[in-house]
């Protein structure tokens, strides 16, 4: 029984939605029936206690009710019973939208003064909210359009509210276009899809042409998408939606607000990845602007991924207090199973660029990394470190047990170019005699021209 559709979604209720969900199912307004109500307590009951239902036991339970019922059939009425309190609570839950779907009920039945006084309230409950995003926009639109129709039926020679209607049905739509295509220009540059956004040049063209841009929700998404596909004018685009963004975040909600600031982090990673000037600064500003705001919490965690961006970026900005602290204080959102070897390779990398090796060592020595991308970087940290304090022994056979780790894992693709490429080029470079000014240049020539290469900068730093 536990596969069943039932109890999947009764086990994601909350304790409050489960006692909610029984008061729903006891209402005779909803359920005049009894086995609903014997199956509900059966299946509260299990998961209270922690344990999976069983077929048998609540077919039992359920033939003790009066003329028995078979469980297929109590199976379906509560499953029909609980998505009609799903629906309820979907509904009901924005004010806002109630209001609008009450005032439609009172224009029906002709009750104007109940028709005013709701749909009043439905525009305050809006414009109180400090969101400004499409579904602002939409539901005014749902407003006006309830009070077009209340209004058709009552005056006859006054001036209609069309042209407001028109105009927040545009700015939603205009909105919503701008979101879905900056999602895709975002999404097929990783995974090479090709969208077709209809109507999207003439959203581009109307946007221009009616001085759209000051609306925070039109010029954010508009620049996003600027930035992303225009990109001899990407800084220029990207400037003009951070700016926008610092001053117009309170405007969007959070699920919203997130969506934009990873947008604009992500390209940002990938103007750095391409070596591109003036990327890492205004990425670590998005990154500690989502930070103060809790954006990048799923859950109530921050994933490693993004955690170990930041400390990478704020160190090439050169922020090395600032990414200390951002670690001490940060590391205990990270998933359990990855806390203690992200943050101490986090402190090992800080400690490095201090140029405090015995500090980053110690760092290195404390976790075992399990994860195969901070393994490979924690070992190119030691490479570093053995080569830059000459312990040339060591490097040598640290060098070989990472060739041979490398080779081990056939599966890591890019990576497995570029740490092959990193291990290849430091054998160079201990061999290399410095004297011979040719043999310095073809290295630093060689090294200059690989397109996958993030230790780059260390190499040719190294050579110099």
């Amino acid at each position: 029984m536990e596969k069943t559709l039932l109890w999947e979604a009764f086990y994601s209720l909350t304790a409050l939605e489960a006692r909610e969900f029984g008061k729903f199912v006891r209402s005779p307004f909803f359920n005049a029936r009894q086995q609903p109500v014997v199956l509900f307590d059966y299946l509260d009951a299990c998961r209270r206690a922690g344990r999976l239902p069983r077929e048998a036991e609540a077919a039992a339970v359920l033939n003790k009710t009066e003329g028995g019922v078979k469980a297929r059939q109590a199976n379906s009425a509560l499953l029909g019973l609980l998505e009609k309190y799903l629906t309820y609570n979907e509904k009901f839950q924005d004010e806002g939208q109630a209001k609008i779907s009450l005032a439609a009920a009172y224009r029906k039945r002709n009750l104007g003064k109940h028709f005013n006084i709701t749909l009043r309230e439905a525009r305050q409950s809006r414009e109180q909210l400090p969101w400004r995003h499409a579904d602002y926009f939409q539901d005014l639109n749902l407003v006006e359009w309830e009070r077009y129709q209340f209004d058709t039926g009552t005056l006859r020679t006054e001036v209609l509210n069309l042209q407001a209607t028109s105009d927040l049905m545009d700015t939603a739509f205009v909105v919503r276009k701008l979101y879905i295509a900056c999602l895709a220009a975002s999404h097929q540059t990783v995974f090479k899809a090709e969208y077709r956004i209809g109507l999207l040049d003439a959203v581009l063209s109307y946007v221009e042409s009616e001085n759209m841009l000051d609306t925070p929700a039109v010029g954010l998404y508009y620049f996003c998408y600027k930035f992303q596909t225009d990109l001899p004018g990407a800084e220029r685009y990207f400037e003009r939606f951070r700016t926008m963004l610092a001053t117009h975040a309170e405007a969007f909600p959070p699920d919203e607000l997130r969506t934009l600031y990873l947008l604009a982090i992500n390209f940002g990673i990938k103007k750095i990845n391409q070596s591109a000037e003036g990327w890492l600064r205004a990425t670590l500003d998005l990154y500690q602007g989502a930070l103060a705001r809790k954006l990048l919490l799923e859950n109530g965690q921050i994933s490693r991924f993004a955690f170990n961006n930041i400390i990478a970026i704020a160190l090439r900005v050169g922020e090395l207090d600032w990414v200390e602290r951002f670690i001490l204080e940060h590391k205990n959102l990270l998933e359990r199973q990855w806390r203690e070897a992200t943050a101490s390779l986090g402190l090992a990398r800080v400690a490095y660029a201090r140029r405090d090796y015995k500090t980053a060592l110690l760092n290195l020595q404390r976790s075992d990394y399990k994860d195969l991308i901070n393994n490979l970087t924690a070992k190119t940290l030691q490479l570093k470190i053995f080569y830059e304090t000459e312990e040339f022994d060591l490097l040598a056979n640290h060098l070989k047990g990472m060739k041979n780790y490398i080779r081990r894992h056939t599966s890591i693709g890019y990576h497995r170019t570029n740490y092959g490429l990193i291990v290849a080029y430091t054998q160079q470079l201990m061999a290399l005699d410095f004297k011979k000014k040719e043999a310095v240049e073809a290295l630093r020539a060689a090294i200059v021209g690989e397109e996958i290469l993030t230790e780059k900068e260390w190499f040719l730093e190294m050579l110099g």
